[in-house]
Formats: structure tokens, C-alpha cells, sequence
């Protein structure tokens, strides 16, 4: 496409992936308003969504619900007899033969009550038993699409970003003292053993990434799953051919870096 070699220009000054990303991003979203279609920007801000299923705030308001009642009906138990209270009493028993005023009252209060808390506990298992259906057909999806994504996620659960910022001064002073003292380490004779059995291992090859490497790992990509959070899909690694050169040397000053 046309772009391909506009695209050059800028991918050549392209420092880092941020840059790689922004002008990838930068380069879709014109051709999308070019051709008059919708690119979705919010991945790139918000990320995935959050929206707690409809289902389970429906099952969230009875629950709430049912802790309110059973709030009431203990108050009712314990003596208040305000009217808002009896009229909320009376509303729990509406449909059975049950009268306040008969002797038994308290323990049809406390058989009521007993019920709520069982369909509580009832509806909090359904909620829970949703909630890890839900995680187990996400793994399953992510193990098709991206097995170390999923790895990752098991290894090192996502947290949110409210934490406060560590202190620069205690982070500094905290690792100092870890790795600026020195330590004489008591070497065990099992070290010598290992390291004469390591000794006749071949070194593996260097690696190297090439521009085709790179193109076959982007052809084997689904073409419009849910992107990440730069929100750019793999359809535009494939179509932007021109990226993959730059990403394969910006992939290469990232893993020669990582092993030095």
C-alpha cells in the first residue's frame, strides 16, 4: 500500500517500540479515516474492559437485598417495633398465614431469617461458581491466542496501578545495601560438581532476528482479535511490511542488551 513507503521515513528515526507503536497506531488510524472505517482507540487508554456482568449485579442486588430484610428482621426480633420496621416485617410475610401478633412469632422470625441466610450463601456460590467459568474459558481462549500472556497472568496476577509511588531515597538505599556490601559466600562442593558436569555443554547460537522472523511470527497472528492495550491489531503489522525490518532491529538491541 501507499503508506508502506511514507512510513519509511519515520520508522528509520524510530528510537524505541513506543515510537514504533505510536507511528503503527498513527498510520491505521489515518488510512481507517481514509477509507471511512471505525478504529476503536479506547485499548489504548482504558485497556480491557471491566463491566461486571449484568447477570451478577442482578444476583449482587438480592443478595443486598435480602442482607437489608434480614437487618430488619432482626431489629423487629430485638424489640423495635417503629412503624417503618413492622411495615418491612409485614412485607416479608406477605402471602403466608403468618400474623405478628400470634405466640410463635419469633420463631417464624427466625426461621425467616435462617432462609435469607441460606439463599445468601445459595446465591454467593452461584456468583463464585460464574466467576470461575468465566476465568477458565478466558485461560482456555488466552492458551489458543497467547500462551505467554496466560503464563505471565499465572505467574504474576495483574494488580492496579493506586498504589502509592515508592519513595526514590528508600528504593535507593534499600538495594544499596543489598548489592554495594560485600558478601563471602561459603561455596559448597556440589558448585565444583555442577560446574564440571555444565563444562562439555555446547553454548547455544546466538540468536538472531531477522525481518522474516519477524513476518512469521506476525502471519500466524489472528488478524482482528482484541488488541492489547497500544490498541493496534495485527492486521496492520501485516499490511505496514515496511515495520518489519525496524522491528526486527529493535527486538535484536533488546535481547543483545538483556544477555550482556
Amino acid at each position: 500500500m501507499a503508506l508502506n513507503q511514507l512510513l519509511v521515513i519515520y520508522l528509520e528515526a524510530s528510537r524505541d517500540f513506543c515510537e514504533t507503536d505510536s507511528i503503527l497506531f498513527g498510520a491505521a488510524l489515518e488510512l481507517c479515516r481514509i477509507i471511512g472505517a471505525k478504529l476503536s482507540t479506547a485499548g489504548r487508554t482504558t485497556g480491557k474492559s471491566s463491566a461486571i456482568p449484568s447477570r451478577r449485579t442482578r444476583i449482587e442486588e438480592r443478595i443486598a437485598k435480602a442482607r437489608a430484610l434480614i437487618g430488619r428482621l432482626i431489629c423487629f426480633r430485638s424489640g423495635n417495633t417503629r412503624p417503618r420496621i413492622v411495615r418491612i416485617v409485614r412485607m416479608a410475610f406477605a402471602g403466608t398465614n403468618v400474623s405478628l401478633s400470634q405466640p410463635d412469632i419469633m420463631q417464624k422470625l427466625t426461621e425467616r431469617i435462617d432462609d435469607l441466610k441460606q439463599r445468601i450463601a445459595a446465591w454467593g456460590k452461584r456468583i463464585r461458581r460464574y466467576t470461575e467459568r468465566s476465568t477458565r474459558f478466558d485461560q482456555n481462549r488466552l492458551f489458543q491466542s497467547d500462551q505467554k500472556r496466560l503464563y505471565k497472568s499465572l505467574e504474576r496476577p495483574m494488580v492496579s496501578g493506586t498504589s502509592p509511588v515508592p519513595n526514590l531515597a528508600d528504593t535507593v538505599a534499600f538495594w544499596s545495601s543489598l548489592w554495594s556490601e560485600p558478601v563471602n559466600h561459603n561455596e559448597s562442593p556440589w558448585t565444583e560438581v555442577v560446574a564440571s558436569q555444565c563444562a562439555g555443554i555446547t553454548p547455544m547460537d546466538p540468536v538472531i532476528i531477522t525481518p522474516d522472523v519477524v513476518a512469521e511470527a506476525v502471519r500466524r497472528a489472528p488478524n482482528w482479535k482484541s488488541p492489547g492495550l497500544d490498541g493496534l491489531n495485527h492486521y496492520w503489522l501485516k499490511g505496514f511490511m515496511v515495520c518489519h525490518a525496524v522491528l526486527a532491529r529493535q527486538f535484536q538491541e533488546a535481547l543483545n542488551q538483556k544477555s550482556l
